[in-house]
C-alpha cells in the first residue's frame, strides 16, 4: 500500500515578476505530476534545474498550493487528503512528512546553538507527546549521535560545522519529530564527493533502522540510482520517464535520461550531444500539444512537434515513458 500518494499534480507561475508584471503569461513548473511512495521506499525526482522537481516536493508539504490534483496520506487505516488540511492538522501533517533543503548553510539559524536549531518548533508538539526539557535535550542529543555528531556539539553554532556537518545537522532536526517520510531536496549537491557518499549511506542507514520512506530529488541520475528503489525522470514539469532504479541505470529509453546519464558520467561534447542541447531555448514557447522535449531530441519527427506523447507503460515492471518512439498504440497510458 503506498504511504503518500500524487495524482495528477498542476502548478504554473506568472511568467513576469513585480509590481509592473503583466498577468496571463504563465510558466506549467508541474504538469500533470503522478506518482506513489510506498512504505520504506526511496523515490527519486531527477531532472535539470527549472525542471519543476522542487516544486513538487514543496506542494507535498503545501510550501506552495497546488492549483489542481491530490496528494493523499495514508496514516493507519485513514487517507488523508493534504490539500485540505487546515491549521492544527496541517502542523500534525508536517510532524509525520519532513522536508530537507539543499543547502543548510542558509536553513540553520546562525545565531541559534545545534540544541535550539534542532527543537525550534518542536518543542510544543513533543510536550503535546509528555516530552519535558530534560528529556527533549537527551532526545537532541541522541540524535545528533545518531547522525554522526557529538552531545557536545549541541552548544556549537552551525557556523562552527563544515557543509557535510550542518547537513548532518539538518537531518538530525528533521528526525526529531519521527517522521515517516523525508523530502530529500538535493542534500548532497553541493557537497563533495567523498562528503556525499557519507551522507548517502547515512540516509541509508537511517532508512533501514526507522523504517522511513523518502523523496530524494536530486539532479544527478547515477546518485538517484544509488539511493532510489524508483525514479522518476521530470523535464519541463513532466514525467518523461518512471522506472525501478536498477532498470533505468540498465536500459534507460527516453533521449532524455541517456542524455543525463552522459552528463553525470562526464562525457565530453559530441555531436549527438551538441544536437540535444542546441535547441534548449525554444522549447519554452511550444505549444502544450506538442512533445516538450521535441526541440532537443536527434530522435524527434513530424509528430513530436504535432502532438504530445502520455506517459505510457511499456513493461509489466512498471516502466513507462513518455515518447513515441517506444509507445505501442496498443499499449495503455499511465495518465489515464
Amino acid at each position: 500500500m503506498s504511504l503518500l500518494t500524487v495524482s495528477h499534480l498542476y502548478k504554473r507561475f506568472n511568467l513576469e515578476a513585480g509590481f509592473f508584471a503583466r498577468f496571463g503569461r504563465f510558466v506549467n513548473a508541474v504538469n500533470d505530476i503522478s506518482f506513489s511512495i510506498g512504505r520504506n521506499e526511496a523515490y527519486g525526482l531527477v531532472g535539470e534545474s527549472g525542471c519543476g522537481k522542487t516544486t513538487t516536493a514543496r506542494m507535498l508539504v503545501r510550501m506552495y498550493e497546488a492549483d489542481s490534483g491530490e496528494i493523499l496520506f495514508q496514516q493507519k487505516d485513514e487517507t488523508i487528503s493534504v490539500c485540505a488540511l487546515k491549521k492544527d492538522a496541517l502542523g500534525s501533517y508536517r510532524e509525520k512528512v519532513r522536508y530537507i533543503f539543499q543547502d543548510p548553510a542558509r536553513s540553520l539559524n546562525p545565531r541559534m546553538s545545534v540544541y535550539e536549531v534542532l527543537v525550534s518548533g518542536c518543542r510544543r508538539p513533543l510536550r503535546r507527546r509528555g516530552v519535558n526539557e530534560k528529556s527533549l535535550r537527551e532526545k537532541a542529543a541522541s540524535i545528533l549521535e545518531e547522525v554522526g555528531l557529538q552531545e557536545s556539539d549541541l552548544e556549537k553554532r552551525p557556523s562552527e560545522f563544515s557543509g557535510g556537518q550542518r547537513q548532518r545537522i539538518s537531518i538530525a532536526r528533521a528526525l526529531l519529530m519521527e517522521p515517516e517520510v523525508l523530502i530529500c531536496d538535493e542534500v548532497v549537491s553541493a557537497l563533495d564527493v567523498s562528503i556525499q557518499g557519507q551522507i548517502l549511506n547515512l540516509l541509508l542507514d537511517i532508512r533501514e533502522k526507522r523504517d522511513i520512506s523518502f523523496l530524494f530529488i536530486a539532479h544527478d541520475l547515477k546518485v538517484a540510482c544509488y539511493f532510489c528503489d524508483r525514479i522518476g525522470v521530470m523535464y519541463k514539469g513532466e514525467l518523461m520517464e518512471e522506472a525501478r532504479a536498477s532498470d533505468l541505470y540498465s536500459k534507460a529509453m527516453h533521449p532524455y535520461t541517456k542524455l543525463l546519464f552522459s552528463s553525470a558520467a562526464g562525457i565530453p561534447d559530441t555531436n549527438k550531444r551538441n544536437e540535444l542541447i542546441k535547441n534548449e531555448s525554444q522549447g519554452i514557447s511550444l505549444h502544450d500539444t506538442s512533445c516538450s522535449f521535441a526541440p532537443r531530441c536527434p530522435q524527434a519527427a513530424e509528430r513530436c512537434f504535432c502532438e504530445h506523447p502520455a506517459l505510457t507503460n511499456i513493461e509489466s515492471s512498471g516502466h513507462s515513458i513518455r515518447c513515441f518512439n517506444y509507445a505501442a498504440a496498443d499499449i495503455p497510458s499511465a495518465d489515464s
